[in-house]
């Protein structure tokens, strides 16, 4: 707590709460889905399920579980990748028509976050844009609680099952924004990592940057006390900067995912990885839930919003499409080598952490340390060379700046002040690294 960074300042927050639920990690522990349903009373469960998995053992070893509780259910698996309003519209009326009293959620970031929202829009009806944050919402709170939910993740990066947030496409606006209540953080996670190993690399890369991601962001965070005090705490955000909590899990995700991610992805059956991986999503879930994350989520919406003509391989979704954790770090080199000065200390703890190595490391030299720490990692596992390896080029960079400039909260938390001018240099600087 005597961390310089948190030191207290005039009308400063000098208080951060911390979140997460109830959370059993570890080999085979799907199987215990049933008996924990029971705890939480469940009798007619709402099954979201990832569609490609939706026949497949993880979902069949949760349904399994239940039937042997004796508990009932009904399967949703309509579920797009990086879900939209339509997708949460339809899992609204799944949920209203079907008189559930729980929900377990078997799939990555996308099935959890659509069960979360859907959830919010059946139990409390409202104009769809009316729970979204300003400037394209109403910043209206999610009246009351959600019906108990068992989130079980199946990919190891997103940390979903330990957040308060979904994260949804505004069809008409063609980009994605985040709805946030602490109704919607789920009852209790099973985090199994045996779900990983059947997962193609390319889905290992990209979820693994979005664990990086989430941890060097929160890490680096504007702290909490040079957010302004609010008395109400009913009022406070959920995503407070970072603090003292969210340290002590980043810190832990950056040593993971920068031994491991590079060994996970040229081998999944690699135990000792992929059960690294999982766990170091599940720190970095817990960290951005309690922090937020900053200008690398901010400028991969741009991406998403712009993108066009493109597929990865590993994930079976017509183009256009870039996996959200390629979208965020192809630009985190470039935004890092920028970030630095406003709080160099940091960037240089990050850095080691990530296993970069800080000979005659100088806070004068920490932008470009983690940037070519990040690119290593990027070479290491295949990554997009930058904005190039998605499809841009140097004529998009001032309408994706254009585009993420939007993301207000998620700027502002950034260690260093970014305006429109800066987020276009930075997309200019990531064209290419190599």
């Amino acid at each position: 707590m005597s961390c310089q960074y948190f030191q207290h300042c005039e009308h400063g927050a000098d208080t951060f709460t911390v979140m997460m639920p109830k959370l059993t990690f570890g080999r085979g522990c799907l199987v215990e889905a049933g008996t924990r349903a029971l705890t939480w009373g469940m009798k007619r469960i709402a099954l979201f399920a990832d569609p490609a998995l939706v026949n497949g053992v993880y979902v069949n070893t949760v349904a399994n579980s239940l039937k042997q509780a004796n508990i009932d259910f009904a399967i949703f698996s309509d579920i797009r990748i990086e879900p939209d309003d339509a997708t949460v519209i339809s899992a609204a009326k799944f949920l209203s028509d079907g008189s559930f009293n729980g929900v377990i959620s078997v799939g990555g970031g996308s099935t959890i976050d659509t069960a979360k929202a859907g959830m919010a829009y059946s139990l409390y009806p409202a104009e769809f844009l009316d729970y979204f944050g300003p400037p394209i919402g109403a910043g209206q709170p999610i009246p009351g609680p959600l019906l108990p939910h068992l989130a079980c993740p199946t990919t190891s990066g997103t940390g979903s099952e330990c957040t308060s947030v979904s994260v949804i496409r505004i069809n008409d606006l063609n980009c994605k924004f985040v709805i946030g209540s602490p109704y919607m953080l789920p009852s209790e996670a099973l985090v199994d990592p045996v779900c990983t190993q059947t997962l193609p690399a390319n889905i290992v890369a990209s979820t693994g940057f979005d664990l990086l991601c989430h941890a060097i962001e929160c890490y680096t965070a504007r702290a909490y006390t040079r957010w302004d005090r609010i008395e109400d705490p009913r009022k406070r955000p959920l995503l407070q900067g970072a603090n003292p909590w969210s340290d002590m899990a980043a810190s832990k995700a950056l040593d993971i995912v920068g031994k491991y991610i590079v060994r996970g992805v040229a081998d999944a059956e690699d135990s000792e990885a992929m059960d690294n991986l999982m766990w170091g999503a599940t720190l970095a879930g817990m960290a951005f839930g309690n922090s937020g994350t900053h200008l690398p989520h901010a400028m991969s919406y741009g991406v998403t919003h712009l993108m066009s003509d493109i597929t990865t391989d590993g994930y079976q979704v017509e183009s256009p499409f870039v996996p959200h954790g390629f979208s965020v770090v192809v630009s985190a080199p470039s935004i890092f080598r920028y970030m630095a000065e406003g709080a160099p200390e940091r960037h240089l703890q990050a850095a080691n952490y990530l296993g970069a190595d800080m000979t005659d490391a100088t806070p004068n030299d920490a932008g470009e340390i983690v940037a070519k720490r990040i690119i290593e990692l990027m070479k290491g596992t295949s990554a997009p060379n930058g904005l190039s390896g998605v499809g841009f080029d140097i004529d998009d960079v001032k309408a994706m700046s254009e585009s993420s400039i939007r993301q207000a909260r998620a700027i502002a938390n950034a260690p260093k002040v970014a305006n429109q001018a800066d987020i276009e240099s930075i997309y200019a600087d990531a064209i290419s690294y190599w």
